[in-house]
């Protein structure tokens, strides 16, 4: 595989993440309208948190969350099922010379994002921080 010479940084290309952006921004699109004709799936209302592509923008890895977190499993076999579908419908709607493969995996940002909230919020952790700030405000 050719080596992409305008970047060699560890993280995504500029181009990765603008097609991630636009595959999110129509997978999104197609969701709210319900324009697979699954029933399982268009009982789910999903958010698609993020979605990154491959560095040949051939697999695209959307990170997905129904609302309110309930029946997560259900919702992302449903999605898994309809892949095929959906990733016709993403690419008749983009202009991208191969349409991505689609994969789905459940969105655990937000309880990372509760774990760091319970963990800053112990008694523990706030006199630790407290204590950090109290040392700032003497040097």
């Amino acid at each position: 595989m050719a080596q992409n010479r305008f970047h060699t940084g560890p993280g995504p290309s500029q181009r990765q993440l603008r097609v991630g952006e636009l595959i999110r921004h129509r997978l999104s699109e197609l969701l709210l309208r319900a324009e697979v004709h699954d029933p399982d799936l268009n009982r789910h209302s999903i958010t698609v948190g993020e979605v990154s592509a491959s560095p040949d923008l051939k697999v695209a890895t959307a990170y997905v969350m129904p609302l309110g977190g309930n029946d997560a499993e259900e919702a992302l076999k449903a999605l898994r099922r309809n892949s095929r579908e959906l990733r016709h419908m993403v690419a008749k709607g983009l202009n991208l010379k191969y349409a991505p493969e689609l994969r789905f995996q459940l969105d655990e940002t937000f309880d990372r994002m509760d774990d760091t909230r319970r963990l800053f919020a112990d008694e523990r952790v706030q006199r630790d921080i407290q204590a950090d700030h109290d040392d700032e405000d003497l040097e």
